[in-house]
Order: structure tokens, then sequence, then C-alpha cells
């Protein structure tokens, strides 16, 4: 150990083994055996898709010129079930058959299919519609954005599934689709089997029905359907499949997407009504039509439709009401349930019993922002002080007063409505009741009437029965080489001088009194005494970092005002001490336990804002290794590069959580630096991750600026402990965000701010009853940036049901979507990625699947039936399979994959949606005071003489067509010239372009 005085000196380096090994926080997800595959799919290429002939017939017709299929036996049970399901079309139904009410579904009418050779589509599920009657899965893959919707592959009948050993012939006839999938376990994977293209049948015929094809086996054993004696195999007919596990399966779970047809209208654009009979078929055509992607349901429409009819302020007192969506801007009276600002549920009328939930196979789940930013015509949540007694809980569950009690006995006793204990009313807190039953004095506690509020906690909801100490903010400064040579320890020394007039505070006229410290590393750590009566700071050097500690106590952490001068200095010295550096090793872990260590001997609660570039190689505890490796992508090893390399970071993490050290950690890197692993402590302690590769001061800085500025400012509790309780029935079974879990019910925070969220989700542990319904309460213990120990309660009551159609109605596609993104990132800790999004297909297919069966009026088996609510969740959930998480493109680093994980696993459902549906704003004709309308988000929207804005909620993108008007470019960019058009720029001529990332132009 060394302590020395001045300038830097060469480090005496040493190492210290980590401590007792930690068991990985996230929770992994348990893997099925996946089966074998009877034919392997074609070699992928990138091949783009080739639009059809412009001079192609609107509608085209085929018919089946071979031998008739061979008559099929009696449907045999013991066949296994299978997880996905295509809808076959038979004769149309009589019109009665095809109307469905609209709060239930919403049909797409098929395309007309016709001989085409196979052409390229991507191999996504969800991302183009297959053609009726397809099995065989696209013979080539293609990027993740296409130029286009493809046309519709060549038809061909569907393979026959595995003949079980005493009918060999057996086939089920077309019945519902599967409706369960065991929770928590990833299912065996669809398989795809390539057949020859064969003529088909249309789906609408004129003459007698067509007869009944092969399908595979459901889980739910129907009756047999007619009958007739075996025969030998006909020449469309697959021989029996090998495997002995799951049958042969078809491509296209969700039934067809069908393109809209004259005298067949729809539910979109140009389909002004749905469930007509479709009109007699028209002669056959030789040309295919192409799918329309109109015909696919439009989130635009959809979010545009629910602004339309979003007029008056949102009240939460109606139980089970399913609140605006998330794209929709409007004004919340709380009037007993809390805001859906605070929570948002995936659904608000939950299933009585878990048998009715495993059927839906629906998420039950909650998204919940504790400390959310209210917009500034809503009240911020009351603070209810109790006084020395503090606030009033029952005596069993210890839930808090809500507006769900229920007062007996004249007032005297209150029973809870999470557990119906019987608690008596302390006598300061008694009044009488009304002839309704509700106390006289109701509408004067925010406890009693409104469904978010805080409680100002007692010194026994302190740490060892003592009051904290205000929070401080340490800033840890790497000054090697990369560092210094970007620009970044300059920009970083500048801005603190200003943003420390800004920390957080309670009252905008009050002085903030967090306490700030600064410490500079590479090999070293520097420490920082700016007291306020010296005249100029004092460096002191620890060069032994293998036993961290903080060489001064007094003078470390100090108050921004009483130290001003000192602190300028040292921020403008700072960079010209290390202007020269050639040190280019770091260490990391000794950065964190140094913060850690300052805030132990200050006695409180912090935050470390930690300024990194490179993987840390340097001798020193937590020292990493490149273990780069893009050969391991798309293999069974690929779950060990989002996995923490060593676990003396888990274990760090634990110690940050236990003093309430929350680390934001803000990374410039030029190369891999394992963010999968540096990211643990910041990830585990509630803190944030900033990525900012090959940082650039001049088209870099900006956003830097921007997210520090709003990370240090941001409204943030430190010291948390948030827990959910729930009324007799359901319980809180799992958690997903930043954040630590020591036991199964207290979510630690280390630090809380107003952007996180946690995702909860539910389990039945007992019958629901409709008249009660569910009750729900999120109570969060923090520290204010004041120093005040506080408790917020977020209460929310929904409804509870005992039809499926109940559940499908008060669905919240949004928040679903918030829910399986999480799910599926966290599943890549311990999964393929491949089978990971083949659970997330699965359990779609059965959310609908069940739709279908049980909720939808009967229809051609062909056609797509998608519940009202959930009409959006195949184009979001593909968007989900599309991200780069799941499905890398070839320029994507393992880092970034890594960061974006992190990054989603604390977003709300604001943040999830733009994130996976961006906004596409054209900006051609831009109004004064009002932003265009979005358009879909698909290349072919955009025109050559265009210029469109996307927002991701990380970057905003410029698209420029090459054929855009000169005076538009002139506005935008300042040069008459497309080819002139800078792509590296930041800031152009009109406030458009202010805050634009990057500039994409289209040659």
């Amino acid at each position: 150990m060394q302590l020395t005085s001045g300038p830097p000196t060469p480090a005496g380096l040493g190492y210290a083994p980590p401590h007792s090994s930690q068991p990985p926080i996230s929770t992994s997800y348990q893997s099925a055996p996946q089966p074998s595959f009877t034919q392997a799919p074609p070699p992928a290429s990138s091949a783009p898709t080739q639009p059809p002939p412009p001079n192609a017939p609107a509608a085209s017709q085929q018919y089946y010129r071979g031998p008739p299929p061979p008559p099929q036996p009696p449907f045999n049970s013991a066949l296994p079930p299978t997880s996905q399901q295509q809808f076959l079309s038979s004769a149309p139904p009589p019109p009665s058959q095809q109307t469905f009410p609209p709060s239930f579904s919403s049909s797409i009418p098929p395309p007309s299919c016709a001989p085409a050779p196979p052409v390229s589509q991507s191999q996504q599920p969800f991302s183009t519609p297959q053609p009726h009657f397809s099995s065989a899965p696209p013979p080539v893959s293609q990027p993740g954005f296409p130029s286009g919707p493809p046309p519709p592959a060549q038809g061909s009948f569907p393979p026959q599934p595995t003949p079980s050993s005493s009918q060999p012939g057996s086939v089920p006839p077309p019945g519902p689709p599967p409706t369960s999938v065991t929770s928590g376990q990833y299912p065996t994977p669809i398989q795809h089997q390539q057949q020859p293209p064969d003529s088909q049948p249309s789906p609408y015929h004129s003459g007698p029905p067509p007869p009944r094809f092969q399908m595979p086996p459901t889980v739910n054993h129907l009756p047999p359907g007619p009958q007739s004696p075996p025969g030998p195999q006909g020449p469309l007919q697959q021989p029996p499949s090998p495997q002995t596990g799951y049958p042969p399966q078809q491509n296209g779970a969700f039934g067809q997407t069908r393109s809209p047809q004259a005298g067949y209208p729809g539910p979109y654009p140009v389909q002004p009504n749905y469930g007509a009979p479709a009109p007699a078929p028209a002669p056959a055509a030789p040309a295919q039509k192409r799918l329309d992607p109109d015909a696919i349901p439009s989130p635009i429409q959809v979010i545009e439709d629910d602004k339309a009819k979003t007029n008056e302020p949102f009240v939460t007192g109606v139980r089970g009401q399913a609140p605006p969506l998330v794209t929709t801007s409007f004004h919340v009276r709380d009037q007993g349930n809390a805001s859906p600002r605070f929570v948002r549920c995936t659904a608000y009328n939950m299933p009585c019993t878990a048998d009715m939930a495993k059927q839906s196979q629906v998420p039950l789940a909650a998204v919940i922002k504790p400390l959310a930013t209210l917009p500034p015509d809503e009240n911020p949540p009351y603070m209810v002080d109790h006084g020395e007694g503090g606030p009033i809980r029952c005596n069993r569950c210890k839930a808090y007063m809500c507006p769900y009690m229920q007062f007996i006995e004249g007032g005297r006793r209150f029973q809870c409505s999470f557990c119906n204990c019987v608690t008596d009313v302390p006598p300061h807190y008694f009044q009488h009741l009304d002839h309704t039953g509700k106390r006289v004095d109701c509408y004067d506690r925010p406890e009693l009437s409104l469904g978010s509020y805080e409680f100002l906690a007692t010194v026994d909801y302190c740490k060892n029965n003592k009051l904290p100490q205000p929070p401080a903010f340490i800033f840890l400064i790497d000054v090697s080489y990369n560092a210094v040579k970007s620009g970044m320890v300059s920009i970083v020394c500048h801005e603190l001088k200003s943003l420390l007039d800004h920390l957080p505070r309670e009252n905008p006229e009050v002085d903030s009194v967090v306490r700030v410290g600064f410490v500079t590393y590479n090999k070293v750590l520097h420490f920082y005494n700016v007291k306020a009566s010296l005249a100029q700071p004092q460096m002191l050097v620890v060069s032994d970092v293998s036993d961290m500690f903080v060489p001064l106590l007094d003078g470390f952490l100090v108050n921004v005002n009483e130290s001003r001068q000192v602190i300028e200095s040292l921020l403008d010295q700072i960079p010209e001490m290390f202007a020269d550096t050639r040190e280019t090793e770091t260490v990391f872990g000794p950065v964190i336990q140094a913060g850690l260590e300052a805030l132990k001997a200050a006695d409180c609660a912090g935050k470390l804002f930690v300024f990194h570039t490179s993987l840390p190689i340097a001798e020193a505890p937590g020292k990493l290794k490149n273990r780069e490796d893009k050969k391991l992508i798309g293999t069974d090893k690929e779950k060990s590069l989002f996995q923490p390399q060593v676990g003396f970071y888990n274990n760090l993490a634990k110690e940050c959580v236990a003093q309430g050290c929350c680390v934001d950690l803000f990374l410039f890197p030029n190369q891999y630096v394992d963010v999968a692993t540096l990211g643990v402590v910041p990830v585990s302690t509630g803190g944030s991750v900033y990525k900012y590769t090959y940082f650039q001061a001049q088209t870099d800085q900006e956003r830097f600026l921007n997210d520090l500025r709003r990370d240090l400012q941001k409204h943030v509790g430190f010291d948390a402990v948030m827990r959910v309780r729930t009324s007799t029935g359901i319980r809180a079974t799992d958690f997903f965000g930043s954040f630590y879990m020591s036991n199964t019910t207290d979510v630690e925070l280390a630090g809380l701010d107003c952007d996180k969220a946690i995702t909860v989700e539910f389990k039945h542990d007992d019958k629901l009853s409709e008249e009660t319904g569910a009750l729900m309460q999120c109570a969060v213990l923090y520290t204010s940036c004041s120093g005040q120990r506080r408790l917020r309660i977020h209460n929310m009551a929904v409804n509870c049901c005992s039809q499926l159609a109940d559940l499908y109605r008060n669905c919240e596609t949004d928040t679903i979507i918030n829910y399986f993104s999480k799910y599926a990132f966290r599943g890549v800790l311990s999964n393929p990625t491949k089978a990971v999004r083949d659970t997330l297909v699965n359990q779609c297919a059965q959310i609908l699947a069940c739709y279908r069966k049980n909720c939808a009026s009967p229809s051609s088996a062909g056609q797509l039936i998608l519940p009202e609510c959930m009409k959006l969740l195949p184009v979001y959930l593909n968007c989900v399979l599309k991200s780069d998480v799941l499905l890398p493109g070839a320029d994507v680093s393992l880092d970034d994959r890594a960061y974006l994980k992190q990054l989603i696993s604390c977003m709300d459902v604001a943040d999830t949606h733009v994130f996976f549906y961006p906004r596409l704003l054209p900006v051609m004709k831009l109004e004064s005071g009002s932003l265009p309308v979005a358009v879909r988000n698909s290349e072919e929207r955009l025109s050559k003489g265009g210029v469109y804005l996307m927002e991701t909620g990380l970057h905003l993108f410029l698209w420029v067509g090459a054929s855009v008007q000169q005076e538009l470019l002139l506005n935008l960019f300042g040069t008459p010239s497309f080819s002139q058009i800078d792509s590296s720029m930041v800031r152009g001529d009109a406030s458009l372009c202010s805050c634009v990332g990057s500039v994409v132009v289209n040659t």
C-alpha cells in the first residue's frame, strides 16, 4: 500500500484474489431438449427480393389439376401435440359465419395464389405473410430490413405428420389450435419441411367443398371427421418421419394474412367493411398477385384512432378500465387507482383460475415506474405525515392504508382487502363513518381517496434506526491516453463546472445538499482534496490498487457552494495535468471500490459517475481479457457472451447495493470493452449505461452532454427497497429490471430514478373472484435527494373474469411486448437465441389460437383472426424478433448487443414501444406547430423525393431521398446539391436538424 502526495508516481501494482463467489443475479430459463430436423433448411443468402411485374393482374385463380389426395383414415388422438398450427381454408362458410364481432376480432381476406418460381423471403416470423397452403420455409433469407414486402411463395400441400405405429395413415381433421405452453420453459422449436411446389385449389371455391387436406395434429382431441379406408400413399403425401419427437410442422403459426380483393372488403385502408361474403372466383391468371401490405393491421392507424377517441381525461376510479395507448397524449385524474404513468398492466381483466390463464397464455404482468415524471398539469403524489406513529398498516400482511381498506364497527377497526385481516384503528386516526360506510374525512386524506401518494417514513424505516445523511455524487474520470486524445476529459471537466449548479434538489429555491467528490484514474487512482480552506486542490495517489482505500476523509466530499473556487480550479487543471500522458492501460474494479469506500466512510448513499474508455487489462481486481469471438454467434455457446466474464463484479454489485451506492457508467470505447461484464454493477445497482462508440468531440459531444445533463439533474431516490403485495389468489413471482434481489420478495435498488421501470409477473395460487377483483400495491421505501426517508405507494385494482372473451377484450399489447422483450432478453443468458425466438413465436401462436378457438365466430380456416386490442401483437413481436439482441446483423458488435440487452431491461412501456417500432415522420411539408402523421416502417414507404425523420428513442435518423427538391436541401443542409450533403453533420440550418444523430442519404 503506497500513499504519496503530488503528481502521479509509478504504480506499485498488486493483485488481490476475488472474494467468495456469488451466484449470478439474473434468473435463468429452463431449456427443453430440441428435436432433430428431418430435413435441413436451404442455405441462406442475402439475395434481394424482387417485386412482381407492374402489369400483374389484381387477382389470380389456380385450380388443382392433379389427382385428388388419397382418402384419409380416422383421427388418431395418440399423435403428439404441436406448438403451432397452420389454418387451412376450405369452401367458404355461409355469410352468417363470416361476420365477426368487431370487439373480438379482425379478419383479413386471403390472397389468390398462382404458380411462380420460389422467391427470396425473410424466414423471420411475421416478417411477411406466407401464401395459402404453404408448408415449406422460404428458400433464401434476407436482411432484417428488406426493400419491400416480397411476393408470396408458390403454394404447396402441407406435409403429413408422423403417423403412429398403430395407425400408419392417421390424419386429424382441421381443428382448433393448441392452447398451452409450459410457462418458464422453452418448448421444442418449430420444424419446417420443404415441399416441392404444386398447384392448389382456390381459397374461394364456388363448387362443392374440396377434399379435406392434411393438417398437423392439435392439442385438442376432437371427434374424428369423415372416415375412409386407408389407401396407398399418394404422390403429394410425405413419407413418415423417422424422428420420435414432434412431427413435421408447417410454417406460419397464425393462419394466413390475405390481401384485399374486389367484393371482399376488410377493416383496413381501402377495406371499409369486413365480414362480407367472398365473390365468385375469377378466371385463372398466369401472373402472381403481390400481397398488399395494407392488408396487415397498421400500427399507425391504431395509434391515430386511439388519439381521435381520447378527448376526455382518463379517470382512474373505474376498476379494470384499460388506459389510452402510450402514444396518446392524455390527462389523468387520480380517483383511487394509480395513474398509467406509474403502472400499466398486460391485462385489466385477470382470469379467475390458473387453468384459464394457462390456456390463454396471455402473460399477467405489470410495468411499474415508481418515480415517473408527470406532466405539468398533473399533481405529483401528495405527502402524508402521520407523525411518530408512522403509516397505518395491516397487522398481518403489512399492506399500507389505501382506498381498498374497509372500515367496520363504526370506524374503530378496518379489514384489509389484501388478506382480510381485521386491524384496530389507532385513536389519533379514528373518524366516524357516513351512511355508505365510508369515513367522513375520506376525501381529505390522500391515502383513502387516491391511487398514488407518499408517506413520510419514521426512524423505524431507516438503517440502524438512524436518519440518513444527504447523498453524495462522486465523479471518476478515466485519464488514460485514449480518453485524453478523444477529447472526453476536456469536455467532462468543462461541463461539470456549470452542471454543479444544477444538482437535484427538492425545492428549486433552495441549494442542493448533495455533496461531490472527484477521482481520476488510469493504472493508479488520484484522489483530490477540494476543501474550501485550500488555495489549490491537492492530489493524493493510491498505486496499490489490489487493496483499495480512500486516503482522505475531510475534504473529499464537499458542498459545492462552499468549495466552488477550489473545484473550478481542479477542473481547469485536470486536462492540463494529463495532456501528455502515454498510459494506455486502465483499471475498473478498483475505481468502483474507491467510490464505494468513500460513501462508506461518509456513512451516506450516493451515485458514482464513471467515465471509462477501454477494456481493463491492467493488473488489478476485476481484470478482463478480450473474449470477442463472432464464431460463437448462432451456436450453443453464444449465451456465454452475455454472461459476466468473472464473478468479481457480482460480489462488488452486492456490496454497492448494501451501501446504497448507485453506478452510472459512460463508455467511450474504440474497441471491445466487454459491456456484458462492465455493466453488471450499473445494472444491479439501478444505474444506467451510456455508450458512445468511436467518440469524436465534434460529432458526439452534444449527444453525450445531453445525456450527462439529464442524468445528473433527474429525480432520483437512493437506498431503495420495493415490495409488491397482492390480494389473495395471485402473487408476484418474477421481476425484470435494473436491481438486485437477495430474497424472493424485496427488490433492492441502490438508486431509483424517474426513468427506471420494473416489470412484475404474477401467477395464480388460488381462485379469484369476479366480485372482488384483484388488487396490487407497490410500496417503495427510498431516501430522497434532500435526505428524507419516504414511502411511495401505488395501488391498482383490476377486474377478474371467467370468460376468455373478457380477458382478450381488456389486454394492452404495448405492455405485453414490454414483458415479452424482457423475458426473451433475459433468456439469452442461458439459451441459444434461436430457442428464445422460437419460444416467442410459440407463445404468440398460443395466444391467438386460443382466441380463435374460444372467442371468434366460426370462419374460414385460412383466415387470420385477431382480437381487437391485440391485432398488432404479431407486428410488434416481429420487431422484437428482428432486434439486434435476437437477430444481429453482420455489423452489430457483441458489446452493442449486451448494451441493448441491459438498456431494455429497465425500459417502461413508452420506451420499448418507440424502440421496437420507431416513429417515421415525413418532413417534406411541415406545418407550424404540429408534427406530420407518421408512416408505417417500411422501405417501400420512403419516396425518393422525400425526407424522413426516424425516432428510435436512442437516436434520430434523417433519411434523404436522391430526388429531393433543392429548396428543401437548402433549408435543411444549406446546400442545393444532394451529393454535397455531409452525412456526419449533427446540426443544420433548420431547427429540425438540431438533434439529429445520423443522416442517411439514399443514392
